[in-house]
């Protein structure tokens, strides 16, 4: 057997699974008695998910003075900047590229970073280079970045606002008292545990917590009964960049999309590849972003369809195909691309990157013509001028709808993050309350950042004013907001 037949071959049971109907109920979870579970841990707030919102949910919080524990499923902080591999931050800039409009946190964890040899400010990064896979519309000012020093970055921030970061601890179901959430249930290598709180915030991206805890979600986009795909992300070195620039500059004018389908980084060469039955992918292009280090690479090219987030089976099948996927890109890298004849294998992120699945209800659910109109709410608690992304909206994997933002930029507004009917939850992440169009915009990681930032601050007032989030004064949101160097406007 080839080389060729045994990667499709290793895909043929993944590919039922990843197009196996999408399951949302939650299973099992009511015969948990809490009698036998030890109360092992207290805290004021509890973030559940230590991504890019948790983290920035938490250290917001911690620095206006409340106790706060993250428990996380993975073994470090960043969730899809790190596990995931996912790079680089998207732009944080208006859609006219001159102004800085997501701070705050995610500026302090850039300005860490860039001190430590860990990114490129984006201040220095513009559209249409190599650090942007060489693409023109939403991608001005990104940030490259190194997801092992963001591990060490997370860390140390949170270490010294004395957060409690709990790793290998896997939220398993809320302890409720009416509306409230008294705390979690968690298995950790030690097995079932209980986590008092008094406050707690959904950093799942997933929106686990509020779906287990009763708040209404809609999963993916109910209209087209589609999630977006996903994708495994996967790093290189040893690549001759001086080369592989010089192959793409002289194509830069044949870059297009037709039908949503995008031609640009190296479609050449996959129309090398496919005339020579050497390409499978459901791509024409290959989307890859130079990395920090000049011979590093992160490849963003990897497709899988119908994967439900929420359910083992589809995920299982996901990270199976996603890393046959990446064993053909490989070859093709070797075989088809100047300048990567020789290059490595630097990883696949242990974690698939999920672009969608649930999206949690809330006081207000964001729409797509809010952002389109540059609509900037009175409760705003973040800027943000990233263009509405939908993979898959055409029907494949392949085909994509890209709504570059023209106004300046838009406003989120602080009643996303207030899932319907809860006393002491806020969400934070890709599972605020958004239709799947608008958190195509959204989902990635700066807007993250800030949303965590927002909920963080929000909790903090909640606990120490004694009124629930939904009743907070949004002056008091906003002036504190501003105290953390977030920027409003």
């Amino acid at each position: 057997m080839d080389r060729r037949q045994f990667l499709k071959t290793a895909g043929l049971a993944v590919a039922a699974g990843a197009a196996s109907p999408i399951l949302t109920s939650c299973r099992g979870l009511d015969g948990i008695s809490n009698s036998s579970i030890a109360d092992r841990y207290s805290t004021e707030l509890l973030v559940v998910g230590g991504g890019p919102s948790g983290v920035c949910a938490a250290i917001a919080a911690a620095r206006m003075g409340v106790k706060v524990m993250i428990v996380e499923s993975a073994n470090c902080l960043g969730g899809m900047g790190t596990s995931g591999l996912v790079g680089p931050f998207m732009t944080c800039y208006d859609s006219k590229g001159e102004n800085m409009i997501i701070r705050g946190l995610f500026e302090e964890i850039v300005d860490r970073l860039v001190a430590i040899g860990g990114a490129i400010h984006p201040s220095q990064v513009r559209c249409q280079t190599e650090f942007t896979a060489w693409i023109k519309e939403g991608h001005d000012h990104c940030t490259p970045f190194d997801p092992e020093l963001l591990k060490v970055v997370l860390e140390q921030m949170c270490a010294q606002e004395g957060i409690k970061v709990l790793y290998h601890a896997s939220f398993v179901k809320p302890n409720m008292k009416g509306n409230r959430l008294t705390g979690v249930v968690i298995l950790t290598p030690s097995g079932l545990e209980a986590v008092k709180a008094n406050m707690v915030i959904d950093a799942t991206g997933d929106g686990t917590v509020a779906y287990r805890a009763g708040v209404p979600c809609v999963f993916g986009d109910p209209e087209n009964k589609r999630v977006q795909p996903a994708s495994l992300f996967f790093r290189i070195n040893n690549v001759d960049t001086d080369r592989l620039i010089a192959d793409v500059v002289p194509h830069l004018p044949e870059f297009r999309r037709v039908n949503g389908v995008s031609y640009r980084c190296l479609h050449w060469r996959v129309a090398e590849a496919e005339a020579a039955g050497e390409w499978d992918l459901d791509r024409k292009s290959v989307n890859i972003w130079r990395s920090v280090k000049k011979d590093e690479w992160v490849i963003n090219c990897t497709r899988i369809s119908n994967v439900d987030a929420t359910d083992a089976e589809s995920l299982s099948a996901s990270e199976t195909e996603g890393r046959r996927q990446v064993q053909e890109l490989m070859h093709f890298f070797h075989k088809y691309v100047p300048g990567c004849e020789n290059a490595t294998l630097m990883g696949t992120a242990s974690t698939m990157g999920i672009r969608e699945s649930r999206h949690v209800l809330g006081d207000f659910v964001l729409q797509v013509e809010d952002l389109i109109n540059g609509i900037i709410p009175e409760d705003v608690i973040l800027l943000s001028a990233n263009s509405i992304d939908i993979h898959g909206a055409q029907g494949g994997a392949s085909g994509t709808k890209y709504i570059p933002i023209e106004k300046e930029k838009y406003g989120i507004p602080y009643r996303c993050l207030l899932p319907k009917g809860m006393d002491n939850l806020l969400v934070a992440g890709r599972c605020v309350s958004a239709v799947s169009a608008a958190a195509g915009a959204i989902r990635v990681m700066p807007p993250a950042m800030a949303l965590g930032q927002a909920a963080g601050v929000a909790a903090a007032l909640s606990l120490k004013s004694r009124v629930t989030p939904s009743r907070l004064d949004y002056k008091d949101i906003r002036e504190n907001l501003l105290k953390q160097k977030a920027y409003l406007g």
